[in-house]
């Protein structure tokens, strides 16, 4: 039912300076801007590679106003795309999961997910040219207790195939967890992880905060780019391998800091390398020089 990831939703106190980072960095257009009335938020829409960047403001009181206080700006929903709205909504209303139907979406919040974190809005799946210089988005990160758990949580709730998933392990990151790939031919998925030393960054991140959306990841065949304009900005991020050490090898993959895109991490590997950590290695091509 699932069939990628086509958007992420960011929680900010002022929507204008946030969009126009996105805009600068990564090449995203504005599309539209409406209220999202259930979570109580204005909302701007941005193109980004196939999918969207929803920036979402609180508008008075309600559950956006509350997370932002709880948290500050942060990485709020994943979107998810379906082939079968309707048929998603049945499914998780026969599992006894609340959905709010408004504006042609789904969204599901964690208390209604029976799943601590999991806030997800789903939208029929669209065929959209290719905006700015990132191809897709293909993961989101949750944090979590359990990811034994909660992987088997969303592949129930989404009747996704275990078959598909991929185990991971960083010990240089610390943590544990599972790919719950949506289908086995495409990266789209959860990154489903528990942090294992609490000395490290996404340990200490995950005992402040607890369950939650940690980052993102896309892909792009313009890291050098993105690079370039993050450098000339003063944004913060890292690349892999670092620019220091890199001579002439390519860029393999580079995260965007939170404070470079208004509150969230974003990950951008370049093109089809993810599949070196998402049981495909195979399918790595070597990229150009």
């Amino acid at each position: 039912m699932l069939t990628r990831v086509d958007r992420v939703q960011l929680l900010v106190p002022d929507r204008a300076p946030v969009v126009d980072r996105w805009v600068a960095l990564l090449g995203a257009e504005p599309a539209h801007t409406d209220a999202v009335d259930n979570l109580g938020a204005r909302r701007t829409s941005l193109r980004l590679g196939k999918g969207w960047v929803e920036v979402l403001q609180p508008d008075g009181s309600g559950i956006a106003a509350d997370a932002l206080s709880a948290r500050g700006a942060h990485l709020f929903s994943a979107g998810m795309a379906t082939d079968d709205l309707d048929g998603l909504v049945a499914r998780l209303s026969a599992r006894g999961q609340t959905t709010v139907m408004e504006n042609g979406q789904a969204f599901l919040a964690p208390d209604r997910s029976g799943s601590a974190g999991l806030r997800v809005v789903f939208s029929p799946d669209e065929d959209l040219p290719a905006v700015g210089d990132v191809d897709f988005l293909y993961e989101v990160t949750l944090l979590t207790g359990d990811a034994a758990g909660a992987t088997s949580r969303i592949a129930d709730l989404f009747g996704l195939d275990p078959e598909h998933f991929v185990d991971i392990n960083s010990p240089s990151y610390g943590y544990d967890g599972v790919l719950t790939r949506f289908r086995p031919d495409t990266l789209d998925r959860f990154e489903v992880i528990t942090p294992t030393d609490p000395a490290k960054t996404m340990g200490r991140f995950h005992a402040k905060v607890g369950d939650c959306y940690y980052m993102a990841f896309a892909e792009s065949d313009c890291l050098p780019l993105i690079e370039q304009r993050a450098l000339a900005r003063g944004d913060g991020h890292t690349t892999k391998p670092p620019a220091a050490t890199r001579g002439d090898n390519a860029i393999d993959s580079m995260f965007l800091h939170p404070d470079a895109l208004g509150g969230m991490m974003l990950g951008i590997s370049r093109r089809t390398q993810a599949w070196s950590w998402s049981g495909r290695p195979d399918w790595v091509k070597e990229a150009a020089r």
